[in-house]
């Protein structure tokens, strides 16, 4: 196990004892297996130091946790899925894409093409399109509902 690995599951012992905020602090040696302390390598001078702060830091919970701020808006389980369609015209000739293609749209946007790549057998002038949203801030250009989209991502 790496010292990162160590070191952030000593730091979430530490918040699951500062939510409880009124249990008595409780030495390291006694929250994490001997194993993992010792992989971390510290000197009994650098644990003593540790046990030092955490111990300061239980004390000050209580204070910090009256005056936090409310707590923010959960995120949407998948982000850009909240997002609508986007149907705009692109300004220009289209006849295809491949990755680093840029559509411009007439609403100003422009879209550059990531994955995907299509040669349309007769060029296009102006076609309306739909960018539509994917999981995880995911965007698809759609030109014809019988072409395969492209992967975009706005530039602009």
């Amino acid at each position: 196990m790496r010292r990162w690995q160590v070191l952030a599951g000593v730091g979430m012992v530490w918040l699951a004892a500062a939510a409880s905020a009124q249990a008595p602090y409780v030495a390291i040696e006694q929250r994490v297996d001997p194993q993992q302390l010792a992989e971390v390598g510290l000197t009994p001078a650098q644990l003593q130091a540790l046990n030092r702060l955490l111990r300061e830091a239980d004390a000050r919970v209580p204070a910090a946790v009256a005056t936090a701020p409310a707590a923010p808006t959960p995120s949407p389980m998948f982000p850009g899925l909240d997002d609508g369609p986007i149907e705009a015209n692109v300004t220009g000739q289209v006849d295809g894409w491949q990755p680093g293609t840029v559509f411009t749209l007439d609403n100003g946007q422009q879209w550059q093409v990531l994955k995907g790549e299509v040669k349309l057998k007769t060029r296009r002038s102006n076609p309306p399109i739909v960018v539509v949203p994917g999981i995880a801030g995911r965007w698809f250009l759609q030109v014809d509902e019988n072409l395969p989209k492209a992967r975009v991502f706005r530039i602009r």
